[in-house]
């Protein structure tokens, strides 16, 4: 259902309304309940308040003698149009990984595998970003959308149906990082987007988060932690010895991969919880699972990225339930191959990742 800035409407979890003061985005609206207190609402939880509606609907045909309003249809459109650019999430902490995510999420929560999909290039970054999006649409590579975003920030790309997804899923993002005052320069960011359509139609695939709110298929483009920076030869050819002697003064960060590189292009992660933290006091099941299945796919973007070949991951001989989450995980993947590890090196408690060659 769409709802328009005054529109009232009632809660349909629980007793109460209010008047709609804000369209936030495509899924989500500021709603002034009794009091003049706003607060944000997903559409979903929200059903026009008809009675109402039906009382305004009489007020308005016999009030004869009370000058209408002139809007003009500008104001109208610039009034009921969801911002495309609007915060990550300013009601709660983020917990994702800084760095830029192409997000695909549901329009409606309850029609997770039926319905429409926002789609969302996530700035999770305190940098200004500056991108330009392509997608392939029967076999030709077209430019869907250019423009910024600002720190901390998303931008909705496009509403798409179901039927569109083959042209959605594929493409490329380039990305040009600024701020006025960088600790670091970034180099342009150029990513290949490959998605596999049979994720959409997997209730599995759609992760909570706290980039969006709600469902959604998120795809880590790169962490901050990965992106290339300017080397100190670049600086000082640009900017000058200043300039060198500045940056030699930050501290680099080390790609996730290369903390575990043995040889030109090869690594071995240890994913024992033992290697990933100090300390596992109070942690269940669940918690040191996450904690190794969140290093396992910040190791292999590292990797991806990195143009590695081979990435051995030791996850335990245990139950077999990390195992078998490396091994869902990387069937989202093109390009990977995984493959029982030398069992006179490791035993039976590691994979081997095969990355193919970017084309």
């Amino acid at each position: 259902m769409k709802f328009k800035v005054g529109d009232k409407v009632n809660f349909l979890n629980e007793s109460g309304g209010g008047v709609i003061t804000k369209i936030i985005d495509s899924r989500m609206v500021n709603v002034e309940v009794e009091g003049g207190f706003e607060m944000p609402v997903l559409t979903s939880e929200l059903i026009l308040d008809y009675r109402a509606k039906e009382i305004e609907d009489i007020e308005k045909e016999y009030s004869l003698d009370r000058p209408a309003k002139a809007i003009s249809s500008t104001e109208n459109i610039e009034e009921n149009e969801p911002e495309r650019i609007t915060e990550i999430n300013p009601y709660f902490q983020v917990k994702e990984e800084k760095g830029i995510y192409l997000v695909y999420e549901p329009l409606d929560q309850q029609w997770i595998l039926t319905g429409d999909i926002d789609i969302y290039i996530v700035n999770n970054t305190g940098y200004d970003i500056l991108y330009s999006l392509f997608f392939e649409e029967n076999g030709t590579l077209k430019g869907i959308d250019y423009g910024s975003v600002p720190p901390d920030s998303k931008i909705n790309i496009d509403t798409i149906d179901r039927d569109d997804l083959e042209n959605r899923t594929k493409g490329y993002l380039q990305i040009l990082f600024h701020t006025d005052e960088p600790e670091k320069l970034f180099m342009p960011l150029h990513s290949r987007i490959n998605v596999k359509t049979g994720r959409f139609y997997k209730e599995g695939s759609y992760v909570s988060n706290t980039l969006t709110g709600g469902k959604a298929i998120i795809v880590n483009i790169s962490p901050e932690s990965a992106l290339e920076t300017v080397d100190d030869n670049i600086l000082k050819e640009k900017f000058g010895n200043r300039a060198a002697k500045a940056k030699a003064e930050t501290i680099r960060e080390i790609p996730v991969i290369e903390k575990h590189k043995i040889s030109d292009r090869e690594a071995v992660v240890d994913l024992h919880i033992g290697e990933l933290i100090d300390n596992i006091t109070g942690l269940s099941g669940k918690d040191m699972l996450e904690i190794q299945m969140n290093y396992f796919k910040k190791a292999l973007e590292s990797a991806i990225l990195n143009d590695y070949e081979k990435v051995t991951f030791i996850h335990g001989v245990g139950n077999g339930v990390l195992k078998n989450a490396i091994i869902k995980e990387i069937d989202d993947y093109e390009g990977l191959e995984g493959r029982m590890a030398s069992i006179t090196k490791f035993g039976v408690g590691a994979i081997d990742i095969y990355i193919k060659p970017k084309e």
